[in-house]
């Protein structure tokens, strides 16, 4: 159920590492949790997060969380797509990314879950 070309924190973001870039979104077991999904805040291309710093929000019929960073890095694309539609969240919930970080510490990656082992942290 949850791809093994992602990495999960126990925050259930997700992120796709390419190169020296990530996309970073949220995991179904996530968008399943908080509903209908509203409206997504993201932040400006540029600005940079440490691992576990909050860099959005998002909204749904029932609640607002936060977004968590799973590694360092800066922002260097946002989803605008998600703007109109922020609905896709809950459709596509491992495609529909919500930012491009550039990782600042690679090595963090290391203390993320496999798919696996983010299957058993969820159950």
């Amino acid at each position: 159920m949850y791809p093994a070309d992602l990495k999960y924190s126990k925050d259930h973001e997700w992120i796709r590492v390419s190169g020296d870039t990530g996309q970073v979104g949220i995991t179904d077991y996530a968008q399943k949790q908080l509903g209908d999904v509203v409206y997504v805040e993201l932040p400006e291309v540029g600005q940079t997060f440490g691992r576990g710093d909050q860099f959005g929000s998002i909204e749904s019929v029932k609640a607002v969380s936060d977004l968590l960073s799973p590694v360092s890095g800066e922002v260097v694309e946002v989803n605008a797509t998600l703007d109109a539609t922020p609905e896709l969240v809950n459709q596509r919930p491992h495609e529909s990314w919500m930012v491009v970080l550039k990782l600042t510490d690679p090595s963090e990656l290391a203390d993320l879950h496999d798919a696996d082992g983010y299957a058993d942290l969820i159950r």
